[in-house]
């Protein structure tokens, strides 16, 4: 009989023991795993990853299929590759949906590269600019925010009813930004629902 108590006691012991040295562990694991991807955030079922660049994550998935391809006719591919930091406001598939129709075709074509690049850079801005960045300055400058883009466009930032921000292009065209902070190795990824169209270019 007192054999199985001295058996059960080690049982114990060990089951505390195991209990204990387990979620020391852990931490480790993940901390390795932050320093190999570094931060991931899910957009539109995608993992997205902040040690890959904007052109390896929006490739990723299906809902930039049409930005991608737009971006390869446009010579811009080792742009959003470079070391930046870009701050780049991506339109998704159904955002270039809402163009006028038969307009995306034109600017795909090869005589509109320069259209075309004009266009995808009026999304972007130097720098790495967060949601946080955005907000601080339209509250700074009496709910209005102005940013120049590396097209030389510019896009108005304003905060609406709902708390959405919305950027608003040359033409007065309104586009929320849907999804936000998306970590870049070379910049900041924010999604809208809308392309930006600049006014100086006709497209």
């Amino acid at each position: 009989m007192r054999n199985w108590f001295f058996i059960l006691l080690f049982v114990i012991s060990a089951g505390s023991v195991f209990a204990q040295s387990a979620p020391k562990n852990e931490p480790a694991v993940i901390d390795s795993v932050k320093a190999k991807w570094g931060k991931v955030k899910n957009v539109n079922g995608v993992a997205m990853i902040s040690s890959n660049n904007i052109i390896e994550n929006i490739t990723l998935s299906k809902e930039y299929s049409t930005l991608v391809t737009a971006i390869e006719d446009a010579g811009l591919t080792e742009t959003f590759k470079s070391k930046g930091p870009i701050t780049f406001f991506a339109p998704t598939n159904q955002a270039f949906e809402k163009l006028p129709a038969g307009e995306l075709d034109t600017l795909l074509k090869p005589n509109h590269k320069l259209d075309l690049n004009y266009l995808i850079t009026s999304h972007a801005i130097v720098g790495k600019v967060t949601v946080k960045d955005i907000q601080h300055k339209i509250n700074s400058n009496n709910g209005e925010a102005t940013f120049r883009t590396i097209a030389g466009t510019t896009l108005i930032a304003r905060i609406d009813s709902n708390r959405n921000i919305v950027l608003i292009d040359d033409n007065g065209g309104q586009s929320i930004i849907s999804k936000f902070d998306i970590q870049q190795s070379n910049g900041m990824l924010h999604i809208v629902n809308a392309v930006l169209v600049p006014k100086t270019k006709n497209i």
